[in-house]
């Protein structure tokens, strides 16, 4: 049996294509992201993988819509979003299906 520690891993991934990986595959992206109020990714999309995006703890928005605990958001591809922690201690499940390395453009699609 391996084990690991999520603080270890870049940005909470843990399965995917880069280092370190529990998994190393292109097939799918998996991570545990862990967020303060005002963090804030810039608007982005990806041209090949959907993104899932499960709130476990906290509040989240995402194109000016409020998200909280349960929610779960699908991005298709060419779906642009940003990203704004509204609370300390939030906490998302992202998957990215495929896996698809450089796969994030800023902006609009």
């Amino acid at each position: 049996m391996r084990t690991a520690r999520l603080e270890d891993m870049v940005k909470g991934w843990f399965v995917g294509n880069f280092e370190p990986s529990l998994i190393k595959t292109n097939d799918v992206e998996v991570a545990v992201k862990s967020y303060n109020k005002g963090d804030y990714e810039e608007k982005h999309y990806h041209k090949i993988a959907t993104e899932l995006t499960v709130i476990i703890q906290g509040r989240v928005k995402m194109n000016g819509v409020e998200y909280k605990k349960g929610d779960i958001i699908v991005m298709e591809p060419m779906e642009a979003t940003d990203f704004e922690c509204l609370e300390d201690g939030t906490q998302n499940v992202v998957v990215k299906y495929p896996g698809a390395n450089n796969d994030k453009y800023l902006g609009r699609a």
